[in-house]
């Protein structure tokens, strides 16, 4: 069964597409939301991507440079295929768009997960990137709760705003109601802090969601939605 969901999301403050397959592979995108010179033809990317013996398709555009990198590794080490297209109002700074990237992506993976079952709920993961090291531990509970601690020092990385980064893993823990703990463990390069913060819940992720090959919801309650 494809775990695979596509999610549109638009306020006043951000206009947001999603569309995600957790388990890789191509993936179909309607249409784009960008218009005119910066219209994308996914299908032709994806038949390209497909042609070329990847298993994973990824294409990241939120208007935040640093951002779309960070969900790129996320992406890649969690064995994703996906879309995020994003046209927000950075004109005033970059709090809506990185925050309601971060909804919205936990609400496209909550809808493609689906019903707790089957999977291992609970996944853990650490990452290095050079000097430094994270550690994230997830728990696929339906109950939205976050501990996100990454010791960023700088002002911004890029174009995104250091005190958004966490924000940005606490909003995807709230959009895909899980309960997320994220901790850079040491480094003194933020890049590479929240970087490794990225792949380790990459990989928590992965390990989460993973088939146990049975149909049972692992909890004691019977029931985890």
């Amino acid at each position: 069964m494809s775990r695979f969901a596509a999610v549109k999301r638009v306020t006043n403050e951000t206009s947001i597409q999603i569309v995600l397959d957790i388990d890789g592979g191509p993936i179909t995108v309607e249409e784009s939301i960008f218009k005119g010179d910066k219209k994308i033809n996914y299908g032709e990317l994806i038949q390209k991507s497909s042609s070329s013996g990847s298993t994973q398709f990824i294409y990241i555009n939120t208007g935040l440079g640093f951002l779309d990198h960070m969900l790129s590794a996320l992406s890649k080490h969690a064995g994703w295929s996906i879309v995020i297209e994003c046209i927000g109002d950075l004109w005033i700074d970059d709090h809506h768009t990185a925050e309601d990237v971060g909804i919205t992506l936990g609400l496209t993976f909550h809808k493609a997960l689906g019903h707790v079952k089957g999977v291992k709920r609970f996944g853990t993961g650490f990452a290095p990137l050079d000097e430094a090291l994270s550690r994230s531990i997830v728990d696929l509970s339906n109950r939205p709760y976050s501990v996100i601690e990454l010791g960023l020092k700088r002002e911004k990385i890029g174009d995104l705003s250091c005190e958004m980064i966490p924000h940005v893993l606490e909003s995807f823990a709230q959009g895909a109601s899980i309960t997320l703990h994220v901790d850079c463990l040491r480094g003194f390069n933020d890049h590479h802090r929240a970087e490794s913060a990225f792949k380790s819940l990459a990989i928590a992720l992965k390990e989460a969601t993973s088939k146990t090959g049975s149909n049972d919801v692992p909890s004691t309650k019977g029931v985890l939605f």
